[in-house]
């Protein structure tokens, strides 16, 4: 250990800072009349989805393991089916494995719910926010709307392919050229999602939403078609410079749909020696029982900060890395 390990990751200042931020949401929400809500964050099940690694934890007494969220999606869909209204929450979430300049194994998120709401209305509501909580100076704002782009044009413009329709060999050689790896066994989704990070992300320097994912990566997303008449994910994205800041969604409410999803990525799982992960049957009860229409939206509050003091690394907001925890 050296002789400064023990100290902060942050200034004093830009923790300040932070807690300003941490302000400035919770006084948004308050003027909007959003409840703000607390929920579990060990829990007996958790995310399915094969791109999410949970952090699992043994319980102090005998039974089954319990894990650390990701997210609290399910548990305020349960608050939601219950009549909860608008709510949002501000909590610590948990992934195995995400460290550098942008990812900490723990980190702050804030989430929200917004009954009767469409994706378009929730997409101006995450605006509203960034221009509430950055200063209008910022360089992550610009003075126009908000751009929004289909994952389809976004694809097109930067990389001249048409992603829905390429045909899955091609797209490998594409990619393979384009990231300038060897071709290797990867699944489609696979390679789209390496060439939004590593080709297409760090171009997204102004705010721009990028909505209409594909079907395959709906998540807890409604399906539904596009103008070219194929199926897509009804979510959306947030980037400004570079960065991912926020993923939004029409939420699923068909309990029956979200357990067939469910099976489907443990399926998955064990074709690839993964652990599988137990079945949310709460949350699935609760969409039984009925949950509302509505869009729901995670943001990464680390990355909204950085943007607020121009910070380059989540480290320089962050009161201590988990590494020095």
């Amino acid at each position: 250990m050296t002789e400064n390990a023990w100290r902060p990751s942050a200034t004093i200042g830009a923790l300040q800072q932070r807690a300003r931020s941490l302000a400035s949401i919770r006084t948004f929400f308050a003027e909007r009349q959003v409840l703000e809500v607390e929920t579990p964050l060990l829990c007996h099940s958790t995310a399915t989805d094969l791109h999410l690694q949970s952090m699992q934890v043994e319980r102090p007494f005998p039974g089954a393991p319990v894990y650390l969220q990701t997210s609290p999606e399910f548990a305020m869909k349960r608050l939601l089916a219950a009549g909860s209204g608008a709510i949002y929450q501000l909590c610590k979430a948990f992934r195995q494995d995400e460290q550098g300049q942008r990812h900490n194994p723990e980190f702050t998120m804030l989430e929200w719910y917004r009954p009767d709401w469409s994706v378009e209305q929730l997409m101006a509501e995450v605006e509203a926010l960034l221009r509430y909580c950055l200063p209008e100076d910022s360089p992550a704002l610009p003075s126009a709307a908000f751009a929004r782009i289909t994952y389809r044009q976004l694809f097109l413009r930067e990389l001249g392919f048409d992603p829905m329709r390429i045909a899955d060999e091609t797209l490998a050689l594409n990619a393979s050229e384009l990231l300038q790896v060897e071709l290797s066994d990867m699944s489609r989704d696979d390679w789209l999602n390496l060439l939004m990070a590593d080709c297409i992300e760090p171009r997204l320097q102004s705010a721009v939403f990028v909505t209409e994912f594909p079907a395959s990566q709906a998540s807890l997303s409604r399906i539904e078609k596009d103008a070219e008449g194929d199926p897509v994910a009804h979510r959306f994205e947030l980037f400004c410079l570079g960065m991912e800041i926020a993923n939004g969604y029409q939420e699923l409410t068909d309990a029956a749909e979200q357990q067939h999803r469910f099976a489907a990525d443990n399926r998955q799982r064990q074709l690839q020696n993964r652990p599988e992960i137990p079945v949310d049957t709460h949350l699935l009860a609760a969409l039984e029982h009925g949950m509302p229409d509505c869009a729901g939206v995670a943001l990464g509050v680390d990355r909204l900060i950085m943007l607020a003091q121009q910070a380059n690394s989540i480290a320089d907001v962050l009161s201590f890395t988990s590494d020095h925890a």
